[in-house]
């Protein structure tokens, strides 16, 4: 589905991320917000605040299938801290908040802290 699609039905169906279910190896993530303060208390503009690559995993699904029929395991969980592309995955707005849908491969990794 594309972004229009989703941003139609949202009004209707999707009233509730937690409404949404990834299926196969997908995962949907929202990317973390970066400070938009300094650790010393100074507000940065706007401008100069980028987005971040890192995200938090909201729900995983089962998994995909091989051929011969077994699930692959995900490689994260909900609740997961993880890094993610600059670009790409399909973006899903609900509301005023924007996630995102990816496949499980294309993580780059999970940050353990």
């Amino acid at each position: 589905m594309s972004l229009t699609v989703i941003s139609s039905l949202d009004q209707s169906v999707l009233r509730n991320i937690k409404n949404l279910a990834p299926l196969l190896d997908r995962v949907l993530v929202q990317r973390i917000k970066p400070e938009p303060k300094t650790a010393s208390g100074i507000f940065l503009p706007e401008s100069s605040v980028k987005e971040q690559n890192e995200a938090k995993v909201l729900a995983v699904g089962p998994g995909a299938v091989d051929r011969n029929g077994q699930r692959i395991p995900m490689s994260v969980t909900a609740g997961d801290k993880v890094l993610i592309p600059q670009f790409g995955g399909s973006p899903v707005k609900v509301g005023e908040e924007e996630y995102h849908l990816f496949r499980d491969s294309e993580i780059l990794a999970k940050i353990n802290e």
